[in-house]
């Protein structure tokens, strides 16, 4: 079929299932409240892409070539959402096996609440910056964390804030990372030189984010009972085996990752070694989980282990807290998460192949005047694509795309684009909820999106720093016309 009938979609149009979108999610939050991505925001992006599929039926689409956008939309958030099954697993094994439970012991030993997002945030930022990965960290060390504030009675939003800012912060800046590797190649510059050049904004963003979680542990540290922590010790002793050993399988899915083994093969050897760790060290709650008296005692090892992958673990303590803390995980605890990044992604597949995401784009690419707009508009762009398209890759592809030619004709040099898509499309991406990494730090850590987004200090403070750097110059480089091909750099006049 050719595009010859096709017509061009105004911006009405493009806004119109964007305007229903929000219109809808607000209305599922305000009826349904924490509840709302259990279904009915789902069926708010189901809803809205059946009305961008209207739209480019209007405008000359057929509904097999819409449907096949869809579906190829879907299959971008696959290796995602394959990756959040198999960290429930993680979840559930690693409770059963100990190896939480230790993580919080010693967590709750060492980590003071006056000092803990502070160094909540170090610690995550040190992960994620060996392994490359932001969800590897948050689904490991991040869980234990939140845990740990989760006992001592901290803000959760607060703590989740520190893990994803520290997260991102490392995902950013690794050679290891996906997006770090995506976007310079999106952009037309080297790795190195694309990193080099984000020092210069997300320096300054993670210092300031430093600041305030170690004035936010000073000024709003929330004491706890010492009585009920003291209890919540005893009983991880009483329940599980407590010891370094146990924090051996992390140490070997930091390992993996380090030397490059892919995330998902990586988490699912950390998911059985959590259960064979269960087997060997942590028998009697594996043989409590299986539930089942008339088994030998080996297969209800197996039968605890089973259960622990597939719909997690459950702890019957008599300490409230903490069988809320350490009742979770499981690949069933996933599946929603897994169903909002579908229906997601039906809603960004529809509006890209319908032209209209393209459309809201290129709007704001008619407004760009000088360099700082520019900037400006890449930013803007990138968030906007990780709230329409709701995947941080094509936050990432489809303004380097698009801006790519317009900062060559600028002369601008190619980093300043691989800067600013990471800048907002890379850490942006975990403040949308119905994002895929929006939703798996929201399940990962069972702290709402909207409960740790305002912060996620880094992860706001990094695109304004960006911007301000577009508009007064600062940093921004571009190659002289005459000597483009001996790349010669220069400040740039705004």
């Amino acid at each position: 079929m050719t595009d010859i009938h096709r017509q061009e979609p105004t911006l009405l149009q493009a806004l119109l299932p964007v305007v229903i979108l929000v219109g809808l999610l607000a209305a599922s939050v305000y009826l349904f409240g924490d509840g709302s991505s259990s279904g009915p925001s789902q069926l708010a992006l189901i809803l809205s892409a059946a009305v961008a599929a209207l739209v480019g039926i209007r405008n000359g689409y057929s509904w097999k070539e819409i449907e096949r956008g869809i579906v190829q939309g879907i299959s971008l958030a696959m290796g995602a959402m394959l990756i959040l099954l198999v960290v429930g697993s993680v979840i559930g094994t690693w409770i059963l096996g100990g190896v939480v439970p230790t993580m919080i012991y010693y967590g709750l030993m060492i980590l003071t609440p006056s000092v803990f997002y502070a160094a909540a945030c170090i610690i995550c930022a040190l992960v994620s910056l060996a392994t490359g990965s932001s969800w590897t960290t948050v689904g490991t060390v991040g869980v234990a964390l939140v845990g740990i504030a989760a006992a001592q009675n901290l803000h959760l939003g607060m703590a989740a804030g520190a893990i994803i800012s520290g997260a991102y912060f490392g995902d950013k800046m690794s050679p290891l990372s996906d997006t770090t590797n995506l976007a310079p190649a999106m952009a037309g510059t080297d790795l190195f030189t694309h990193i080099r050049h984000m020092m210069w904004t997300t320096g300054p963003s993670i210092t300031l984010a430093l600041i305030i979680f170690a004035i936010a542990g000073v000024v709003m540290p929330t004491p706890t009972d010492a009585i009920q922590l003291d209890s919540i010790m005893v009983s991880l002793h009483e329940h599980f085996v407590i010891g370094p050993h146990m924090l051996l399988p992390a140490a070997l899915v930091i390992f993996l990752v380090i030397r490059r083994m892919p995330a998902f093969p990586a988490l699912l050897i950390g998911a059985l070694t959590g259960g064979v760790f269960a087997i060997v060290f942590q028998q009697p709650a594996a043989v409590a989980l299986a539930a089942d008296p008339q088994l030998p005692h080996w297969v209800a090892l197996l039968k605890g282990f089973w259960i622990a992958l597939f719909d997690g673990y459950s702890l019957n303590s008599g300490n409230a807290a903490l069988d809320e803390l350490l009742s979770r995980g499981g690949m069933s605890s996933m599946l929603s998460t897994v169903w909002l990044i579908i229906s997601a992604m039906m809603f960004g597949g529809a509006m890209e192949t319908t032209m209209l995401l393209q459309k809201i784009a290129a709007t704001i690419l008619g407004m760009v005047r000088g360099t700082g707009s520019l900037i400006a508009a890449t930013l803007l762009t990138a968030f906007g694509s990780n709230i329409i398209a709701s995947d941080q890759y094509i936050a990432i592809v489809l303004p380097g795309r698009m801006f790519r030619a317009e900062y060559k004709r600028r002369n601008l040099h190619p980093k300043n684009l691989s800067r600013a898509l990471e800048d907002a499309g890379t850490v942006t991406s975990a403040l949308v909820p119905w994002n895929t990494c929006g939703a798996f730090m929201a399940q990962t850590l069972g702290v709402a999106t909207f409960a740790y987004a305002p912060f996620a200090f880094f992860n706001l403070i990094n695109p304004m720093v960006s911007a301000v750097y577009g508009f007064t110059g600062f940093t921004i480089e571009r190659i002289d016309p005459e000597d483009a091909d001996e790349g010669d750099l220069l400040p740039v006049a705004v």
